[in-house]
């Protein structure tokens, strides 16, 4: 399994990033990973909403079935991921100054064909290299946002 956590801190409020993180559509705008989002559910946000995430890391893409499982209002939301690579993830909001810590955490587990424990430790350092500049993407757009 690997275990990533990354954050940032962002120069605006929890609600003001609650609002850009509430629009599960946008999240292709800042994460490089993240390369398409189809909704499954009717529902577009809380918990139950599930989508289809076409993830591209390097050469390799997957398709993975995502649901929210938690939906704190300017707090957190967490998610289930189905398919190759299978766990879930976190990402939590906490007032810090006059700005927002968010904290992205995920727990991953990677399949033998894609080498099990030795994948899921080849993974996990770049995967918190790519999540630290999607949170510096997401800083950026919420705070030109907010000119």
């Amino acid at each position: 399994m690997a275990r990533i956590t990354v954050s940032a801190l962002i120069a605006v409020t929890p609600s003001r990033l609650w609002e850009e993180l509430r629009h599960i559509e946008r999240h292709v705008t800042w994460m490089t990973d993240a390369v398409s989002i189809e909704f499954l559910s009717e529902q577009r946000e809380g918990v139950g909403t599930s989508f289809r995430c076409v993830t591209k890391v390097g050469p390799f893409v997957t398709n993975d079935i995502m649901t929210i499982t938690e939906w704190r209002e300017n707090s957190s939301m967490g998610v289930t991921h189905q398919g190759i690579v299978e766990g879930r993830g976190v990402l939590r909001l906490e007032a810090e100054g006059t700005g927002t810590r968010m904290t992205w955490s995920e727990q991953l587990i990677f399949p033998w064909f894609a080498l099990g424990p030795v994948g899921a430790f080849v993974a996990a350092p770049v995967l918190h290299v790519l999540w630290k500049k999607n949170l510096a993407a997401l800083g950026v757009r919420v705070a030109a946002d907010q000119r």
